[in-house]
């Protein structure tokens, strides 16, 4: 019996003390996998050169540049190695795709990762952060209300179809959901959608295959509304509003020329806002255009109604000779009032000497007396006439000027009132015009 207890304590004991124990390191050992070793690095991984490598990927808004792909030359047993089926290296001692952006024209300066994970299957992990900076066809056509539709095509430099192929780790959807979560700020842009697509392009003969990742963003136009699209609407308000000064004060003309200025200054900043190249004319510059062209037309209207407004005071003072004849003719006035009581106090006259004297005495100083008379009825009968040859004179001009100054008046208020119509309408048809054509 004390043997056989012995003999069970022996055994369990050696049960104990033979637990194996297990590292990375005994798994790189078992691949020959050292910075000295460069087998797995020199040339593409397949143990037969008619197999090709397959590397999928995945390409996050937030810059994240995932890929993975089969090793052929590494493998191992987990259970072999305490159940260890993945391990970290660093990323320079295996090969890796030479993948490359078309469109990505600035190199990437972010830091790279140090390590890459292989399983014990042979698939190798890498994630790289990327800042890339690329090429974007933008369509600048509806401004600042635009979707733009950017990609990035990834292929590799030098491996064709039948050596490398290039598959989509992930679907649209779920790269579309994961940018969503993990990007926080969007700044001017709102993000969309990701689509992704594939095509092979040939080449000498041969077929490439290329991944497309077309990123879908919208521009958030707020900012552009309030510090844009608002100030010219309100400039064109307060043109709109100028219609009520009088024309005949200078202040309406300088007031057009004030906001026609503002406008100016409005027109350089978007010149510094918008792209120079654009295939279509973007609508806010047609919206500019067309504002600053009808404050241009009232102004220049403006200009025509003072000028014919000057016309017509012009006329109306060419008819001040008109009171020079009222002065002459209160002076015929005096004139013949004066005659007219000579007249009176030689009748008087002659009838108290009537009164007291013989017929026959008086006769021949009645005669004379009468004669003078005569004769100055006549001197004031050609003093009236003159007066009425001058007086029609005057009568004359004055209708003339009177006529003419009416026409001008009477054309400038038509100008105006047709011109201001005219201003009304194309505002009212323009502005839901171009408001739908940019929202649809």
């Amino acid at each position: 019996m004390m043997r056989f207890a012995f003999l069970l304590l022996v055994i369990s004991t050696d049960g104990v003390t033979s637990k194996k124990v297990c590292s990375y390191l005994d798994v790189l050992d078992y691949l020959n996998l050292t910075k000295d070793s460069n087998v797995f690095k020199l040339t593409r991984p397949v143990l037969d050169y008619t197999h090709p490598t397959t590397v999928e990927l995945d390409i996050f808004l937030y810059a994240i540049l995932a890929l993975k792909w089969k090793h052929e030359g590494i493998s191992w047993d987990p259970a072999e190695f305490c159940g260890i089926s993945q391990i970290a290296i660093p990323r320079d001692m295996l090969w890796r795709p030479d993948l490359f952006i078309f469109e990505m024209i600035q190199k990437d300066d972010s830091p790279l990762n140090p390590y890459i994970l292989v399983s014990s299957d042979g698939m190798v992990h890498s994630e790289e952060d990327m800042k890339v900076v690329s090429t974007c066809k933008l369509d600048v056509h509806k401004f600042p209300f635009d979707t733009q539709r950017c990609n990035i095509s990834v292929a590799s430099a030098i491996h064709h179809a039948d050596e490398m192929r290039l598959l989509p780790c992930s679907n649209s959807s779920r790269a579309t959901q994961f940018t969503r979560e993990v990007l926080k700020t969007q700044g001017e842009w709102e993000f969309i959608q990701i689509s992704v697509s594939s095509f092979n392009m040939t080449y000498s003969n041969r077929q490439w295959d290329n991944l497309i990742y077309t990123f879908t963003m919208r521009r958030r136009p707020l900012l552009h509304v309030i510090n844009f699209l608002l100030p010219i609407l309100f400039f064109l308000c307060l043109d709109l509003a100028s219609f009520f000064i009088a024309d005949h004060r200078g202040e309406k003309l300088g007031f057009k020329v004030t906001v026609l200025l503002a406008i100016s200054v409005l027109l350089l900043i978007l010149n510094d806002i918008l792209p120079s190249m654009s295939n279509k004319t973007p609508l806010i510059a047609t919206y500019c255009i067309v504002i600053f062209a009808l404050m241009l037309l009232s102004l220049l209207e403006t200009i025509l109604v003072t000028h014919l407004l000057e016309k017509d005071s012009v006329a109306q003072e060419k008819v001040g000779p008109a009171d020079d004849w009222q002065q002459k003719k209160e002076k015929v006035k005096t004139q013949d009032c004066t005659t007219e009581e000579n007249k009176q106090t030689s009748c008087v006259c002659i009838c108290k000497v009537s009164a007291g004297e013989k017929q026959h005495e008086l006769l021949p100083m009645a005669e004379e007396v009468n004669s003078r008379i005569q004769s100055g009825d006549s001197h004031v009968l050609l003093l009236i006439l003159e007066e009425l040859k001058e007086l029609q004179k005057n009568v004359d001009l004055h209708l003339n000027s009177r006529l003419e100054g009416g026409k001008s008046c009477l054309l400038a208020a038509r100008i105006n009132k047709v011109f201001f119509i005219f201003y009304v309408t194309t505002v009212s048809l323009f502005l839901p015009l171009i408001f739908i054509e940019w929202h649809t």
